[in-house]
Order: structure tokens, then sequence, then C-alpha cells
């Protein structure tokens, strides 16, 4: 699973390709925001929740004297994007789109499209498509479609689109990495090979995007022979500008193939591709792949190394070593960076103690989970509905069922049910045991708020408790 998880993070070529698609052809905005366009970002960006409008925001901009100035305002979009923000960047997008003497360009419909399909979904994003003139349904309005389809794995429709771009003309290296991507994500590996045959034959240059979904592809498969070839052509592609990425990728596919060895080796190269601007997912991606193979003094030094290479290191960094120490039993250096975390006062994140809460409940030890719990209560701190689960699970498998539906009635009365999820063994435990006791109301309570919670275990319920915390790692880490 952390294997898996690693390969996934190291290199998410959908935003790749699609940030590629929407900005490639926007040269005149590729500048630094201006102050007073930084200020109308400032404004808008502390809007987290995406069922509050920000368009009241450009009104009072507005009413304030200043000009939304266009090019500028594509800026925000852009960045909006980048943190997934796609609610809001849409509503700027159709703010734009409604303003007297706006013009409709392919270029502002691809991008309308994108937004379209990840904030409402694909359907929205075609009826969008269909109501658009023919003289805008341009390269980058059936590129954004086809990516559209390929990021929702809609085989057909974007096998469809991607054949009638090619019958206009239309099918370039973008368009072809959306295919590239589509079929690593289904697993259909043949004709994976065969688009990146056609490329070839058709004489569509390959670019840094097209050797990394094909690398991970490889990777995943645990198909070292061709992995290794696509590594050994982007090595000897001095044009290509090989980075510490590619190697961290195939140092996954080693250690999913039972060759550890080979991946410390390749985890080496990538240490020295990392430079100064190098971004802090180069370490931490390095910590996690270096713990993935028991490498306890890589992780520590790497994370020194990460540590005295930024000004300041954020809560993702600190996910990174937590996870990776907790993956290595190291329960005592995890309390420590912890600590140390917690004195950085950084924006707190119950998802990071977390960890080490399962950690101590994999265990056993539930009353050191608790101590630890009752201090951030202590500091003002709110556990979210995630953390009391942990102790549900945790109790239910000692069979501490008192214990357990204490936590259980925490967890129902949390005010942040946002990742939450109950295993439906230990749910079921749960119920028999308020039915036996006469708590029917409970019963009602609980069946209400986990309607759409509960998991059908495949695993065992550490192993399921594990997973939970992952998939939270994993949304915490993008």
């Amino acid at each position: 699973m952390m294997i898996m998880m690693a390969l996934v993070r190291s290199y998410k070529q959908s935003n790749s390709i699609c940030r590629a698609l929407l900005y490639s052809t926007e040269t005149n905005i590729q500048q630094n925001f201006k102050r007073n366009d930084d200020n109308l970002y400032r404004r808008i960006s502390p809007v987290g929740d995406p069922n509050v409008s920000v368009i009241p925001i450009l009104d009072q901009w507005e009413k304030e004297g200043k000009t939304v100035i266009y090019t500028q305002l594509f800026l925000i979009i852009k960045t909006l994007r980048k943190f997934n923000r796609f609610t809001h960047a849409l509503q700027l997008s159709e703010w734009m789109a409604n303003r007297k003497g706006s013009k409709l360009t392919a270029p502002s419909a691809a991008i309308h499209l994108d937004l379209l399909s990840k904030a409402q979904g694909v359907e929205q994003a075609e009826q969008y498509f269909n109501s658009l003139p023919e003289d805008v349904k341009k390269l980058q309005v059936y590129s954004a479609l086809l990516n559209c389809y390929a990021a929702t794995k809609s085989v057909e429709k974007a096998e469809a689109t991607a054949e009638k771009m090619k019958q206009s003309g239309m099918m370039t290296t973008l368009s072809y990495n959306s295919m590239l991507n589509l079929y690593k994500k289904i697993g259909d590996y043949e004709k994976l090979d065969k688009i990146h045959q056609e490329m070839l034959k058709m004489g569509v240059s390959c670019d840094k995007p097209t050797y990394y979904i094909r690398l991970s592809a490889y990777a995943l498969t645990s198909d070292i022979e061709k992995m290794e070839k696509v590594l050994k052509n982007m090595e000897s592609n001095s044009n290509l500008g090989i980075d510490w990425n590619a190697y961290v990728i195939a140092s996954g596919g080693y250690i999913k193939s039972g060759l550890p060895d080979k991946a410390f080796e390749t985890l080496k190269k990538s240490e020295e591709c990392i430079h100064g601007n190098s971004k802090g997912a180069a370490w931490e991606n390095l910590i996690s792949t270096y713990a993935s193979i028991g490498k306890k003094d890589d992780v520590y030094r790497i994370w020194n190394l990460y540590k005295t290479s930024w000004s300041k290191v954020y809560n993702r960094g600190y996910t990174s070593i937590v996870r990776a120490l907790v993956r290595l039993d190291d329960i005592d250096g995890a309390e420590k960076v912890l600590a140390e975390w917690e004195s950085q006062k950084l924006s707190f994140d119950f998802r990071i103690p977390n960890m080490l809460i399962k950690a101590y409940c994999t265990k056993g030890l539930l009353v050191k989970a608790e101590a630890y719990v009752d201090r951030l209560v202590g500091m003002g701190k709110q556990p979210p509905a995630s953390t009391w689960v942990l102790f549900v699970t945790a109790y239910t498998k000692d069979k501490e069922m008192e214990k357990a539906v204490e936590m259980l009635k925490k967890c129902v009365a949390a005010e942040d049910m946002h990742g939450c999820k109950l295993d439906q063994d230990v749910f079921t435990a749960c119920v028999e045991y308020l039915k036996e006791n006469g708590d029917l109301k409970m019963v009602e309570e609980i069946e209400k708020v986990f309607k759409d919670k509960i998991r059908v275990p495949l695993v065992s319920f550490a192993e399921s408790n594990d997973d939970e915390v992952e998939e939270s790692e994993s949304s915490l880490m993008k």
C-alpha cells in the first residue's frame, strides 16, 4: 500500500498535463501578480469553503473603484486550480465570461471546460462543449475535453474524441499523453505501448510527461526490463533534463519487485539530482521511500538535510517524517518530531498526530493514546471523528465494548466528520452491544451518522485501521 501511494504521489501526470494544456497558450499572462491584484488574491484566498461564493469579493473590488484585469485574473484562476479550489476558480471563470464585452476564445473555453469537469462533473463539461460555436472548438478545447475523459476513465469517449482529433490533424504530444495516462490508470498496458508506438510512427515528439507516464506504468506493474529501458532513454536524452522524481519512481518499482538493494542505489542517484530550487516534495518522497526499505539512518539524514535546506518546513514535511518513523516502528522518534511540530506553531492538522495515535492503538498502548489526545484537547484542539474512530476500532478489537462505545459517542459528537469511516464489523459489534444494553436511541443516532461511512472490511481490524490513516495522509500530502 505505501509503495503504491509513493508511486502515485511521485508524479501526478494528469494534473501536469492539464496545467500545460490550459496555460501554455496564455503566454501573455506569465508574469507576477501586480501589487493590486496580489491584494485581490489575498482577499479571495482565505475563502476556503467552496460553498461560499467569491463573486462578492470581485463586486466589492469594483465598488472601491479598482479594475479587475482579466489577464491577471487568469493567474488567480491558475493559482486556485493549483490548490484544487476548482469551484472558486470556476466562479471567477464564469464571472469573466458573463462580463459585457467579454470575448469567447478557445483558450478561455478550454479553461472553463476543465474547471466544469472538476467542479461539477464530466457531464456538465460535455454540455458546455456541445453548446460552443464550431469556430471555438479548436485544438485547446478538444484537448481539454479529451483530458476530462481521460481523467474520469471514460475510455470509449476518450478514444472517440482522440480518433476525431486524429482525423482533424489535432493530435499533439499533449493529447497522446492524455491517452497514455488513461491507459496507465486503467491498467491497459497493451494499449499504452500501442499508443506510444503510434506516437513514434507519426513523428510526434515525446516530452517529459510521456517518459514519466511510461516509467511509472512499468514501475507499478513491476516490468523492470521496460522500466529500466525508459530510464536509460531518459538519462541519455540531454534535452530532457532527468530529475530526482524519475529515480524515486524507479526505486518504487524495484521495491515492489523485491529488489531493495537496487532501490537503494537508485535513491542515491535521486539525491544527486536535488538542487537548491528543488521542491520539498523531493525530500518528502526520499524520506518515504527510504522508510519503505528500512533505511532509518537515511530517513533521519534526509530529514536533517530537508530542514537545513529550507527556511521553514510545513505540515507536508512533518507528515512525511512522522509517517516514515511510524512505519519504521520508531515511536520515540515520531514522538520527538511531533513535539518539534507542535513547537513550530504551524496550522494544526489532527491528521498528523493521528499517525502516532494509530501506532499507539495498533500496539495496544491505548492509555498512552488517550493521554496524548487529552493533552491536545487541553491545548484547545478538538479531535475530529477520524481520531475517535481509531479508538473505537482498537477497543472493539480488544473486546472492550464499553470503552469502544464511549469513543463512538465522542465520534458522533465531533464537529468534523471529514474522512471518518467505520469498519462494518466494528459498527455491527457496537450496535449489538448498544442493543443488548437497551440504548436504542444511540443505535438510531449512529446509524444515521454512519449511514454513508461504513466500509466492508477486506482485511483485519489493524490493517483496516492502517489503511484509513494512510488515506488521510495521502489527502494531506496533496
